[in-house]
């Protein structure tokens, strides 16, 4: 089942000085029960093209199609975590804007803090987590809606390389436990090879579609030890050859 398809998407940026075209023509599908890692060069508009999917921005040009059941969610870059809250009301706090059954919305977030490690620091405010459990409490968030897609802008930008690694496990477990399909922006092409089963290479500025790579890894496996696995380096390799110099 498709869950979401860019047709001839286009995006141009107005400005004083004109207009930049940052997207041009870009086709995508997304399918259930898929992982996708989109990577670029610096400015290619990889994150601009996720806003698209989430709904955030229009297309200039092109169409969005998606069953009008299917649920996407969008994690930015940053945890954005409020100090003056509550994890557990963090995480909820979806459901009190959108006005949707906050009772039904504060136990599932409390069956996912429990799951996933985080169920005693409910309590607590974001101060009291590492970086790598504040990923996780900003990703529950993202998944107290019950998304059928969830989108995720590098979330592990702000964390140090071993961090990165570890969070990396833990996002790939929860999204593969409770089923989710992903797409997921990020610089690191190693990182997408790790994590995905397919990786969308995107041109530099005005970025459309380069190259499409199925990764062929064993997905039961967590990210870090993917990295091990036999046709890892050539996957890098290939993708690394395959891509531009992209605008700073």
């Amino acid at each position: 089942m498709n869950l979401l398809e860019l047709v001839d998407i286009s995006y141009i940026y107005h400005s004083l000085d004109g207009e930049t075209e940052a997207i041009k023509e870009v086709n995508l599908t997304v399918r259930e029960g898929e992982f996708t890692a989109i990577v670029g060069p610096s400015g290619s508009g990889k994150t601009t093209l996720l806003k698209i999917m989430a709904g955030l921005i229009a297309p200039s040009k092109g169409s969005i199609e998606k069953p009008k059941d299917v649920r996407v969610s969008y994690m930015p870059q940053r945890d954005q975590l409020f100090e003056w809250r509550s994890i557990l009301k963090n995480v909820t706090l979806s459901a009190e804007i959108g006005k949707h059954d906050r009772a039904a919305a504060t136990a599932y977030a409390t069956e996912l803090l429990d799951k996933y490690g985080l169920g005693e620091f409910k309590k607590k405010r974001p101060s009291a987590l590492s970086g790598g459990m504040r990923q996780r409490a900003a990703l529950i968030r993202t998944l107290v809606s019950n998304p059928q897609l969830t989108l995720l802008d590098e979330p592990f930008s702000a964390l140090d390389f071993q961090t990165r690694l570890y969070v990396s496990d833990d996002v790939w477990k929860i999204l593969s436990s409770e089923k989710k399909s992903c797409v997921m922006v990020t610089h690191d092409i190693s990182e997408a090879i790790s994590i995905a089963d397919t990786v969308v290479l995107l041109t530099k500025r005005p970025a459309t579609v380069k190259a499409v790579y199925k990764i062929d890894l064993d997905r039961t496996a967590p990210p870090t030890r993917r990295r091990e696995q036999r046709g890892f380096s050539e996957y890098f390799k290939t993708i690394f050859s395959d891509m531009e110099v992209g605008d700073e």
